[in-house]
């Protein structure tokens, strides 16, 4: 195996330990994502295993629900402040959790114009 195709298998791993630690830390199941991105279950359980990958735009859907930049699925540390829930994860539905997504990607949103506009400022 070539040091290449190594540094993408252990890429993978990474992404799929990440998709895990989220999807735990926010108390939500591998059901509730599956229906969330409306694949099977199967899917996520091999998702979170590094059997088998889930597209760019799963992994934009789950970094928005999570309340988490796309950069964080690479990183080894919990990002400093995930956004959190507020409702009870166990009793949120698809609708609800499309929701949390839209309010998570405007509020790391207004995070990114604050962090540019304060570069501007210095």
């Amino acid at each position: 195996m070539t040091m290449e195709r190594m540094s993408d298998m252990s890429k993978i791993n990474m992404i799929a330990e990440r998709i895990k630690e989220f999807r735990k830390n926010s108390g939500l199941s591998q059901a509730n994502i599956a229906c969330f991105l409306g694949v099977d279950q199967s899917l996520i359980s091999k998702a979170e295993n590094g059997e088998r990958s889930l597209s760019v735009e799963m992994l934009e859907k789950l970094a928005a629900l999570y309340g988490v930049s796309m950069l964080d699925f690479e990183e080894d540390s919990l990002p400093v402040s995930p956004l959190k829930f507020a409702l009870r994860a166990g009793e949120l539905t698809t609708v609800d959790m499309e929701a949390v997504s839209a309010i998570n990607r405007i509020a790391l949103n207004s995070e990114f114009m604050a962090d540019l506009l304060a570069g501007e400022q210095r």
